[in-house]
C-alpha cells in the first residue's frame, strides 16, 4: 500500500493505544452521554410519532461503494476507534423483550431497544426514551437489519434479537480481525473487478471505485465452503455443458441411480468414457464398490444445473460461478447451501458487464444465444480480476459499519456465528450447485 493508506498493525496499535487513553481520560463524559440518553425526554404513545423520512433511513445502508478499497482501511480503523469508545463507556444494554417488539408494541424492553440503538448510532438521541415502539424505532431496528445482512422488516425477529445482543466488546474484536484480513487487499484491484464476499452473500461489479452492480449469490456451506482467492475471469459460456465432480459423482448422483435408475435420462446426463464415447447408463454396475470412471455431462438446457450461463476464473477448485433455475433459493436469508461454487441472481446482467469490452457482445447478443439451447463459449477481451473474499465487518465513506455473520466460524467467537449450517441439508428438489434436482 501507498505511505497515505498502508495502516500497519503497529499503527492500528498506536493509534488503538491513543484513543484508549482518550477514552479513560474522558470515560466519565462518555458515561455522563449515555446518562442522557436515558434521561432523555420522553416520548408520546407510539400512534403520535410518526416521520415520513423514518422509513427511508435503511435505504441509504446500501450504496454504491465498495466493500473492497484500499482506503476502506482507513474507515475500519475510524469504526474500531469509535467501538472503542463505545466498549470503554460500558458497551450496550442486552434487550430482553416479553413480548415480540414491532411497530405499534408498548414494553417496557423498548426502552433498553432505544437505549441500544442510540449508542451503536441506528437512533438519534432526539427520538428519546419511551416504551412505545414508535416509527423512529421502526426505521432503527430497519436501519439496523440493512447493516446486518438481515431483512428489513422492523421486527425484532429470532436473528434481529441475536445480533443485537451480541456484545460491544465482541463487535470490536470482529472489526479488528476484518482490519487484519483487508490490510491483505492489494493495493491495486484493477480499473473493473469482481467481487464475492462469502458472508454477505452477495457480488459487486465494480468499475472505477464504485459498484456498477451488487447481485444476491448462494455461496457453499460449512462442510463445502467457497475458498477464498485472488483471480481473474477469463470466460464465459452461454448455455454451458454441467460436468459433475467427481464428489459430487460418488456422495450424491451414484446414491440417487441406485434408488432411480432413469435419473441421468431424466436430467439429460450422459456418460462419456475416456475415448469420448458416449456410455449406455443400464450397462453400468451401480452397486460397485467404486464409482464409474467416466464423466457425467449435462447437456444445455433449462434444467442444466447452471441453467443459462456459467462464469469461469482461474483457481484450483473448480469453483465458479452459474445461473440456477431454482430462483427462489435467493430469497433466502441463510445462502449457504452449494458445494463451493457461487449461484449469481440476475446473472445476466453480470455477463453484459463482463462483456461489454469484448466486441460483439451487447445484451440483445446474449439473449438470442441463450435463446438458441447452444452451447456458446466466450473469452473475455481482457481477463477481468476477481477477488472472493470473507469479510464479516467492514466500513467504507459514508461511515456506515456493516456485519454478517461468521458463517464459518473463522472469527474466533461462537457469538458471530448466527445462522450456522453446520448440519443443513439443500433444499429438498434443489440444485445444489452442481447437485442435480432430484
Amino acid at each position: 500500500m501507498s505511505d497515505k493508506l498502508s495502516l500497519s498493525r503497529r499503527g492500528l496499535l498506536l493509534g488503538a493505544a491513543s484513543v484508549g487513553a482518550a477514552a479513560v481520560a474522558g470515560q466519565a463524559s462518555a458515561q455522563s452521554a449515555i446518562q442522557d440518553i436515558i434521561n432523555a425526554p420522553r416520548r408520546g404513545n407510539w400512534d403520535d410519532q410518526f416521520d415520513a423520512k423514518a422509513s427511508r433511513t435503511a435505504a441509504a445502508v446500501s450504496s454504491n461503494n465498495p466493500v473492497l478499497s484500499p482506503s476502506n482501511v482507513v474507515y475500519l480503523q475510524q469504526a474500531i476507534a469509535d467501538y472503542q469508545q463505545i466498549v470503554s463507556a460500558g458497551g450496550w444494554p442486552q434487550v430482553n423483550p416479553s413480548v415480540k417488539l414491532r411497530l405499534g408494541a408498548t414494553d417496557p424492553a423498548v426502552m433498553q431497544l432505544r437505549q441500544r440503538l442510540m449508542i451503536s448510532g441506528d437512533l438519534p438521541q432526539s427520538a428519546g426514551m419511551s416504551t412505545a415502539f414508535d416509527s423512529y424505532v421502526d426505521a432503527a431496528v430497519k436501519k439496523f437489519q440493512a447493516r446486518h445482512g438481515l431483512p428489513q422488516d422492523g421486527v425484532m425477529g429470532e436473528y434481529t434479537l441475536k445480533a443485537m445482543n451480541v456484545g460491544a466488546d465482541v463487535r470490536l474484536m470482529q472489526l479488528t480481525t476484518n482490519y487484519d484480513r483487508l490490510q491483505k487487499t492489494p493495493t491495486d484491484l484493477g480499473r473493473r473487478y469482481v467481487m464475492v464476499n462469502i458472508p454477505a452473500a452477495y457480488v459487486e461489479a465494480v468499475e472505477n471505485g464504485r459498484v456498477a452492480l451488487r447481485n444476491t449469490a448462494v455461496v457453499g456451506r460449512i462442510d463445502r465452503p467457497t475458498h477464498a482467492i485472488n483471480s481473474k475471469i477469463y470466460e464465459v459460456i452461454l448455455n454451458p455443458y454441467w460436468t459433475a465432480p467427481r464428489s459430487i459423482v460418488e456422495k450424491d448422483i451414484v446414491p440417487l441411480m441406485r434408488k432411480d435408475p432413469t435419473y441421468l435420462a431424466r436430467n439429460n446426463i450422459r456418460l462419456i468414457d475416456g475415448k469420448g464415447n458416449e456410455v449406455a447408463p443400464e450397462t453400468v454396475d451401480w452397486h460397485a464398490p467404486k464409482a464409474p470412471n467416466l464423466m457425467f455431462r449435462q447437456d444445455p438446457g433449462k434444467i442444466n444445473a447452471m441453467s443459462s450461463t456459467k462464469i469461469n476464473f482461474h483457481n484450483p477448485n473448480n469453483e465458479y460461478m452459474h445461473d440456477t433455475p431454482q430462483q427462489g433459493l435467493f430469497n433466502k436469508l441463510m445462502r449457504f447451501e452449494s458445494s463451493g461454487c457461487m449461484r449469481v441472481q440476475n446473472v445476466r446482467d453480470l455477463v453484459t458487464w463482463l462483456l461489454k469490452e469484448t466486441p460483439g457482445w451487447n445484451r440483445q447478443e446474449i439473449e438470442r444465444v441463450i435463446t438458441s439451447r447452444q452451447n456458446n463459449p466466450i473469452k473475455l477481451a481482457e481477463e477481468v480480476p476477481v477477488y472472493i473474499v470473507y469479510i464479516t465487518a467492514w466500513s467504507a465513506t459514508d461511515r456506515i459499519v456493516q456485519f454478517r455473520d461468521d458463517i464459518y466460524q473463522l472469527d474466533g467467537n461462537n457469538q458471530l456465528a448466527l445462522q450456522t449450517t453446520a448440519g443443513i441439508e439443500p433444499i429438498s428438489g434443489s440444485v445444489d450447485d452442481d447437485l442435480l434436482p432430484r
